[in-house]
């Protein structure tokens, strides 16, 4: 992975700026404010609410700053739900970056800064289980490489925008992507393309255009009935 260094959005928590792909970790406008939107309220809760599920299996693309996975876990904790989070991340961060990052001050529970570098710090390819709601299993595998016997009931699909990254939003991928559903499986993203909303349809997902997070028009969630 190229250079990354920390920058400040617009609700005073950090992402990072990926010099190589010209291109930040999460949105200006807010970074937390935005996985909290996108990832927590319109999937986590809508999943929850929608099929009344006591244990949700998370396939998560982008581990990067490890945002989601303690946003998470958090959740599961408040909620009592059982999650099995499963992460990937081909280029993980080096820990003077992780280490500098801010998300704890955005949780009223500062201890929540310990459970963050447990997340980080946790052993890849090893299944780590933070509290008797969350388990993390961390793997260096690339989507395109990744196999599993298990189906997910939803993937945060977190790569960074196909303008950036365009080999991880061709059908192909979505297809495979698609595959690791179980039935009403969700997949959740920020992305709202239109070649992105054909291909979750063309692979048999039920497509909606949602609102987006502050600071961006629109969002996509596909479910898998």
């Amino acid at each position: 992975m190229g250079e990354v260094k920390i920058i400040i959005t617009e609700d005073g928590s950090h992402s990072l700026y990926h010099a190589e792909l010209n291109e930040t970790y999460h949105s200006f406008h807010g970074a937390v404010q935005e996985s909290r939107y996108v990832f927590l309220k319109e999937g986590l809760d809508f999943l929850l609410l929608s099929f009344g599920v006591d244990k949700i299996r998370v396939l998560e693309v982008g581990f990067g700053t490890g945002l989601n996975a303690i946003l998470t876990s958090e959740w599961a904790a408040a909620h009592r739900v059982k999650i099995e989070y499963t992460t990937l991340e081909p280029f993980p961060l080096k820990s003077e970056v992780y280490e500098a990052l801010n998300y704890h001050e955005f949780f009223e529970d500062k201890t929540v800064k310990e459970r963050f570098l447990e997340l980080h710090n946790a052993a890849w390819e090893k299944k780590f289980e933070q509290n008797e709601f969350f388990t993390i299993l961390k793997t260096e595998a690339k989507l395109q490489d990744f196999t599993t016997d298990s189906l997910f009931d939803i993937v945060f699909f977190d790569a960074f925008a196909p303008s950036k990254q365009a080999e991880m939003w061709n059908l192909e991928v979505i297809k495979k992507t698609a595959g690791l559903l179980d039935a009403n499986g969700v997949f959740i993203t920020y992305c709202a393309k239109g070649q992105l909303k054909r291909d979750l349809s063309a692979v048999g997902l039920t497509v909606e255009t949602l609102p987006g997070p502050p600071g961006k028009k629109e969002m996509v969630r596909g479910v898998k009935r």
